[in-house]
């Protein structure tokens, strides 16, 4: 059974389930989103398990390293495949997202109380785009589900997000087509010239018979590049991601930064690092400087905030500026760390996302100021927040630390400056984050409403603590995971000549 299109596309069949719904039945609304996702999830865990780590050593393509490969003739006259596959780094991002999805709908059930059916069904939609992206191996398919995946997004912010939601949906939006218009004329390119005498979109082929000139690699590497850059978001293209997680409703802020930027990290991973090795290895002081100055930028705007979420929101910057850095090391524990940070960012910041989210629809307001004390009133909820908090910091046995770890042994070998500057980002996080914990959970309880708060329900623990389990088995036992990756970055080095 092809369960890689099953995982796929079960996120749509619900969707089109959800169609023949009356608009007034919320609950089977609900009910329908939250058991297709889980099912999904389900699914996902037959390729997990499934997964054969030992193969693809010594790959230099991804025809070694694709497992639960389906390649078949979707539009013949332009050579078009419904090709798909996967590969360590990308069953990874699978898993994450299949893992997040359900997780962000059933804790969506008492916040979204208007166009509920319409919400869901958004949802449903974004996941299979973004399962899509993920495991698509021919170009046009890749970039169909690339796009497919912002209309979904775009309605999640603009109709059930805060006050500045349509300024936060048409930034969001406008940034992100700027940068792939530049990525399909890179496609197109790609198509007639890659492989000589022949035209395809085959990204398989392409690693096999591709002949990309050195001159031609510059260009390409930008094209690409800078619709990567954008969705990461790299420092300087950050500025639509602060307004899109402070609009987007809780669920969307998570899946946004849980596995949404994670689609521009793996673009450098699968495009830009072994298509364009000669234009990475030029860019690549380039990419790690800004990948440093968005790891302090970030940082430093954080211990500036007053509102939670924009404080989240920007260390994202800065967490993500890990990862990058890692990737353009050029060296395995680099690329390992950075690898292993996607994950770490998106279960972390998600449950930051979560978090604060459970707080908000207790009080209705976000900023710092207004709280106080309320470790007294709810300590498993400041237990929690806590853990979370010092897995995003990088504490030893929490799984910040092994992605930030690796990525700062990968950059010290090939730049101890940037490495050294890097590391000042991990100390800024500290003072953020327990500054921002310490102003909201100890001291005096200045505020009456802090007093009637309750603590965490039981659906708020169980979706708490289901993030908790990964990340303390990523931080006491990360070759689990890493050992997937392992012979997938292995290639990618392999074709940049390390």
């Amino acid at each position: 059974m092809d369960f890689l299109s099953l995982t796929i596309f079960l996120p749509l069949v619900g969707a089109l389930l959800m169609l023949a719904l009356r608009k007034e039945a919320d609950k089977a609304a609900k009910m329908v989103a939250l058991a297709t996702s889980t099912l999904t999830f389900a699914a996902s865990l037959v390729l997990f398990f499934g997964f054969d780590r030992a193969k693809g050593a010594y790959a230099t393509g991804l025809a070694d390293l694709l497992q639960f490969e389906v390649n078949k003739p979707w539009i013949e006259t332009l050579n078009i495949h419904y090709h798909i596959g996967l590969d360590g780094i990308s069953l990874l991002l699978v898993m994450l997202t299949t893992f997040i999805t359900p997780l962000c709908i059933w804790g969506s059930f008492k916040s979204i109380k208007q166009g509920v059916k319409g919400y869901y069904l958004a949802f449903l939609i974004l996941e299979t785009g973004i399962l899509g992206v993920f495991a698509a191996m021919d170009l046009v398919l890749f970039y169909v589900f690339w796009e497919a995946m912002l209309i979904p997004m775009y309605l999640l912010i603009g109709v059930w997000g805060g006050p500045n939601r349509v300024y936060a949906a048409v930034k969001f939006i406008l940034y992100t087509m700027v940068g792939s218009l530049l990525m399909l004329v890179g496609i197109l390119w790609l198509y007639f010239n890659a492989v000589p005498g022949e035209h395809t979109f085959d990204l398989v082929r392409i690693f096999q018979l591709g002949q990309i000139p050195v001159e031609a690699q510059a260009y390409l590497f930008g094209a690409f590049a800078l619709a990567f850059a954008i969705k990461v978001p790299m420092f300087p293209f950050h500025t639509w991601l602060p307004d899109a997680h402070v609009e987007a409703p809780t669920a969307g802020s998570i899946i946004l930064a849980g596995v949404l930027l994670k689609m521009g990290t793996y673009g450098f991973v699968r495009f830009c690092l072994p298509l364009f090795p000669s234009a990475a290895h030029d860019y690549a002081g380039l990419m790690m400087l800004l990948a440093v100055i968005g790891i302090i930028y970030g940082a430093l705007v954080s211990m500036m905030q007053t509102d939670m979420k924009k404080l989240v929101a920007y260390s994202s910057v800065s967490h993500l500026g890990f990862v990058m850095l890692g990737l353009f090391a050029f060296n395995m524990q680099g690329m390992q760390g950075g690898t292993i940070q996607m994950i770490n960012h998106g279960l972390s910041t998600g449950a930051l996302f979560f978090l604060v989210g459970v707080i908000y629809e207790r009080r209705h307001t976000r900023m710092i100021a207004d709280y106080g004390g309320i470790a007294k009133i709810m300590p498993k909820y400041a237990t929690i927040f806590m853990i979370v908090a010092l897995s995003s910091i990088g504490l030893p046995g929490l799984n910040g630390f092994i992605g930030e770890f690796l990525v700062l042994v990968g950059a010290f070998k090939t730049s101890p400056t940037y490495a050294i500057f890097a590391a000042s980002g991990v100390v800024f996080a500290a003072v953020y984050l327990l500054w921002m914990y310490q102003r909201v959970f100890f001291g005096e309880i200045t505020h009456d409403a802090n007093k009637k708060l309750t603590d965490l329900t039981t659906a708020e623990k169980v979706i708490l603590v289901s993030i908790l389990v990964f990340i303390v088995w990523i931080g006491v036992y990360p070759s689990t995971f890493l050992s997937i990756s392992e012979n997938s970055v292995a290639m990618v080095l392999t074709r940049l000549g390390g």
